[in-house]
């Protein structure tokens, strides 16, 4: 039985991949590095911003300590914060609360390398803080997707919020629009959802147990009916 959703948030439940984009190749800027066209497709794409500074800064032979990274990603987490809260109105992707209604059986988490703060803020905005149990966010790990750590603390903290839930990974659906994500996903014996939104539905395709172009498109009796025996 399908007991619980896990959603990644960058590109998933949001479209702010191209505002990461900008305010990463400020930074380097800042540092007096240059931008490298496709760098954040390569680099970045489904993983931290803590793993995506550090591997942009060692491309270029700059190492650095822990604590002038988290002053770099506090940086950019900072101008985050104020480009979304300038926006009227946030780039949500549809199709989120629809398939929340089609799963009230279900609980929802998060699963996502962004601050806590940045997905706060966006959750509050469009009133879809209270449908998520847990998040699981950049801030709670010193790994990165592709590993699959961020799966398995939001399974656990699931399993502590609701004792009787007494959820598994083969009980789960993710929810990821990237490679990493994927891959962190299938690692933790979670099948997963790719949503066509970050790269073509043909290249998702090849690795997640299913693909639609849009979240709205997922046909959820049809899941449903065949996920107890889907591969992982």
């Amino acid at each position: 039985m399908l007991k619980a959703v896990l959603f990644d948030f960058n590109g998933v439940i949001i479209n702010d991949e191209p505002l990461h984009d900008k305010l990463l190749e400020q930074i380097l800027i800042e540092e007096n590095l240059r931008p490298k066209p496709g760098e954040f497709r390569e680099l970045c794409l489904g993983r931290s911003d803590r793993v995506c500074i550090q591997a942009l800064l060692e491309r270029r032979g700059r190492v650095i300590n822990p604590a002038y990274l988290n002053e770099l990603v506090m940086r950019k987490a900072h101008a985050y914060v104020q480009q979304i809260s300038a926006l009227e109105k946030l780039p949500i992707y549809t199709g989120i609360e629809d398939l929340m209604f089609k799963l009230p059986q279900c609980k929802f988490a998060i699963v996502s390398g962004a601050l806590r703060s940045e997905i706060e803020l966006v959750l509050e905005r469009t009133n879809l803080r209270s449908r998520f149990s847990v998040i699981v966010s950049g801030d709670d790990l010193t790994v990165s997707k592709p590993e699959p750590d961020g799966y398995l603390l939001a399974i656990d903290r699931l399993n502590q919020t609701f004792p009787n839930l007494q959820l598994t990974a083969s009980e789960c659906l993710a929810i990821e629009d990237t490679f990493s994500g994927i891959e962190a996903a299938k690692a933790a014996k979670i099948p997963v959802v790719g949503v066509a939104n970050t790269y073509p539905f043909h290249m998702l395709q090849r690795c997640a147990n299913w693909t639609v172009d849009y979240l709205i498109d997922l046909e959820i009796d049809r899941l449903q009916d065949s996920f107890a025996i889907v591969p992982v």
